[in-house]
Parts: C-alpha cells; structure tokens; sequence
C-alpha cells in the first residue's frame, strides 16, 4: 500500500511538472523550455549582421521587445514581435523609434508606461548630448508622443536602462560621458516629478562598476551587471530600508562570457539576458530558470 502511495505521488508529480513544461510552450510560443542551462531565445529575430543587445516582454508577456545594433555598437534601434495566434509575428520598428539611438527600455508593473534611453536632442541648456531617460504613456489603448525623463543632478551624466518599480522608484544607471565611474542609482517620484537621484547602496566586495540594473517591482531583489575583465550577473536582496545585501554571482552556468541587461518574467521564475563576448559579434539573448538563484542566503 505504501509503495502503492509512492508511485501515485510521483505519477502525480511527474504529470504536473509536463503540464506545466506544455502551458510554459505556449505561453512563450517556443518548442524548448529551460531548466538550469541557459539556452537561446528566438535567435532568428537577430538579421545578419546585426547584433542583439536586450530581450524583454510586455508584462502580459503578449509582446517581445528587442534591442539590435550594427557591429560597430551603432544605430541601436528597437524592434517588436507580437502574438498572434499561436505565432510570433514578424519584426517590426517600435513605435518609438526614431533617427537617434534606442535601448534599455523596460515596463511599468502594470504595462501602461514603457522606458527607455535615447540619444535624441532635448534642447535644454545644460543637459548634456548623450543617452538620456524618455518615457512614454498608454492612453485608452494608444502609446502618446514620448517625453524626456528629468534627473535633475544627472543633466550633465550619461543616463540609461531606466526600470520603475511599484513604488515610483525609478532605477537606472549612470556614468561620465565617457562611460567612466558607471553605477546604479534610484530617484523617487514625487507627483510625477523625479527626484535627485542617489547611487544605489549595494554591498559588493569589489569596487567594481555596475550596470544595466533589473530591480523587481516590489523591490526585494536586484539583478545587474558588475563591471570587470568581463560583465558578471549579480543578485542583491534589500535589506528592507533602502539597501542592497547578501549579493552574489550568479552561478557559471549563466556567467559564462559577458553577461548584461537581465530581465525577469514577472512569475519571478525566468531570468533573460545577453550573452557575448566583448569584443566578438556572438551576441545572443538566453533564458533560463533562475528559482534556485532566487534565495536570499
């Protein structure tokens, strides 16, 4: 009777675990679903010689939003794929797009303001000409004109791969314009207004740079890019009073070459990244399932 018991619960076991593999298939309309090793994500959205640079979904994961550039790291623009049916759709330009640079965009929680960074001119004295914060509001089902994101003591820095989380806080990082002295910081909205921005206080052992954060909407945890010999992913747990502790390298499944622009599903069980080395045109997007990375300890 016992064994009888024991195999009933694995049977059961077992049959969930295909039925959950099966609805994951369809919900991100792919034939492979990741376990612990980091596999590829749609590889033929990438055009020949192109490089990707970042992968992220709409928060009802009914679209996938693409960074791609040229192989001098130029002309970064934007590209979109949607659901239709049981198929993905062809590429297409994002509506915000323009003649400048596009990248490090990302959602609000609830899908209603998408940000990104821009190298498009905004013409106000004392804002440097580099890549700056815009966003860009849904209004009864339409994206309107995007708007230049201010951070105040930041007018003359390097701004970019912006992400909001459910209290306002907006995070991103920053540098000299020559790309010197990049870190994470998070400025608060006050009435829709940003606030200074303050550098994010993350324990590290190394006073490595940091870059291209993924701060989870109820902010209990950070993900972002140490800045070394090679980019490495991090994982940092608030300490529940602004701070970032116990963080760690993610393991050597997933920083294998170089690694950037980390995105999460919002189950909080797949991690998508970049993956390439530095000085090589073999970018690619990868997924994996990170619940194993997710404990704070």
């Amino acid at each position: 009777m016992k064994k009888l018991k024991i195999i009933l619960l694995f049977t059961i076991s077992f049959l969930s675990c295909k039925n959950e593999n099966e609805n994951t298939k369809t919900l991100f309309l792919t034939e492979k679903i990741p376990n612990d090793v980091p596999i590829e994500f749609k590889p033929n959205v990438i055009p020949q010689n192109k490089i990707i640079h970042k992968g992220i979904f709409s928060p009802d994961l009914k679209e996938y939003y693409f960074t791609i550039s040229d192989k001098n790291f130029e002309n970064f623009q934007v590209y979109v794929i949607k659901k239709n049916n049981a198929n993905w759709s062809v590429p297409k330009e994002t509506f915000f797009n323009s003649k400048y640079n596009e990248h490090g965009m990302s959602f609000s929680p609830n899908g209603n303001t998408l940000y990104f960074s821009s190298t498009r001119p905004i013409n106000i004295d004392g804002i440097s000409s580099t890549w700056h914060i815009w966003k860009s509001d849904k209004v009864n089902g339409e994206w309107k004109e995007p708007v230049f994101v201010d951070i105040p003591n930041l007018r003359d820095k390097l701004v970019s791969h912006p992400i909001i989380t459910n209290s306002g806080t907006l995070y991103f990082h920053s540098s000299n314009l020559d790309y010197s002295e990049m870190d994470i910081y998070h400025s608060k909205q006050i009435n829709g207004t940003f606030e200074n921005a303050k550098k994010a206080s993350i324990l590290l052992t190394t006073n490595a740079g940091k870059c291209t954060p993924y701060v989870s909407p109820e902010e209990d945890y950070l993900i972002f890019a140490s800045i070394g010999n090679q980019l490495d992913l991090m994982i940092s747990f608030s300490d529940g009073v602004g701070g970032w502790i116990n963080t760690k390298r993610l393991n050597d499944k997933i920083n294998d070459f170089g690694q950037g622009n980390p995105y999460v599903t919002p189950d909080n069980k797949f991690l998508f990244f970049t993956t390439g080395e530095q000085l090589k045109n073999n970018w690619n997007v990868k997924w994996v399932n990170i619940e194993c990375e997710m404990k704070n300890n």
